[in-house]
């Protein structure tokens, strides 16, 4: 029986398919090899386990039970040429391609269709709890690519890059706020990168839960040329709502905060909202990103508020300074 799989790196996906269930896992890394040029021994592939621990290169391809066409997220960078790391992102990536909500000003908050969307996400979607809610906690939604993690550039390891103070960070909001994931990927993808990065099941706070795409709408907007890419003003938002539904006598917009690098996430709860600097080119920003460091005392200054409506998460750097010099 042949094997099929996706080898996700770099932000590209690369088809295997010449392997059969006799192969090993060591004919799969020579297999990445001449597609990457990634050395076996500095690829480290997450999801590929055995009993719960990762597959020794010994391990035979059929005692894995891979479904055809497999999607396995590659770790690892080239000997030769960790400058990749350092190279721009490419001119279409999300990125560059978003927007400033108060310059679009799009009312899709309260269409009836999305209202809609949002009922039918709170009916179906299945979230599945890590660790229950705490009374009287506020919340706090985080992203993942390019909030907490650098998912384009090389790495041996998910740790070279996470951004930092990130465990620091979770750590002080778990005081104050419950803890949610929301990324716009699979589920798979979220729970493989948290657990590399060492979140899942870090002793110093815990994650109440992790959303997925499956948790997204689409909406449509009236204008043009919004976000360059969309040429039709379609694209999925993470409505807060769903949660606000789903747990509504624990969390409203009086009491949640999201961050998230791409500000049209926000385009159904605007005023929850903060668009964190993305953190990329994580061998060359590591030791100078301190965003995580700041935001963690401006999520401590508001915990104190009973109510977060009348802020305005834009300008939360002159919120926090002027606080701070009282």
């Amino acid at each position: 029986m042949s094997v099929s799989v996706i080898i996700k790196w770099g932000g590209q996906e690369y088809s295997i398919s010449t392997l059969s269930e006799e192969d090993t896992v060591l004919d799969l890394k020579q297999s990445i090899k001449s597609l990457t040029g990634v050395l076996p021994e500095r690829q480290k592939l997450l999801g590929l386990k055995v009993k719960g621990k990762p597959a020794e290169d010994e391990v035979k391809l059929g005692s894995l039970k891979l479904k055809p066409n497999t999607k396995i997220m590659m770790m690892g960078s080239r000997e030769e040429s960790l400058e990749d790391v350092l190279a721009p992102p490419p001119e279409n990536d999300d990125v560059v391609n978003d927007f400033d909500i108060e310059e679009e000003v799009i009312e899709v908050e309260n269409r009836e269709e999305n209202l809609a969307k949002i009922a039918r996400r709170v009916k179906d979607y299945k979230v599945e709890e890590m660790n229950p809610p705490r009374e009287g906690k506020r919340l706090l939604v985080l992203d993942v690519d390019y909030t907490l993690f650098d998912h384009k550039s090389c790495a041996e390891t998910g740790q070279e890059l996470m951004r930092p103070f990130l465990h620091e960070f979770l750590t002080s909001a778990f005081e104050d706020y419950d803890i949610v994931i929301w990324s716009a990927t699979s589920m798979k993808w979220i729970d493989a990168k948290m657990k590399e990065l060492g979140v899942t099941d870090n002793p110093n706070y815990k994650i109440t839960f992790m959303l997925d795409s499956a948790a997204m709408i689409t909406v449509h907007t009236p204008k043009r040329g919004v976000v360059e890419s969309v040429m039709l003003g379609v694209f999925q938002v993470k409505p807060l709502g769903v949660i606000w539904g789903k747990y509504s006598e624990f969390y409203s917009k009086r009491n949640t905060i999201m961050f998230d690098d791409i500000g049209r996430n926000f385009l159904m709860n605007p005023q929850n909202g903060l668009k964190i600097r993305p953190f990329m080119k994580a061998h060359l920003n590591r030791e100078k990103d301190k965003e995580l460091f700041k935001l963690s005392q401006y999520l401590k200054e508001i915990a104190k508020l009973e109510d977060f409506s009348f802020l305005n998460h834009k300008h939360w750097e002159r919120y926090l300074s002027k606080k701070q010099s009282q």
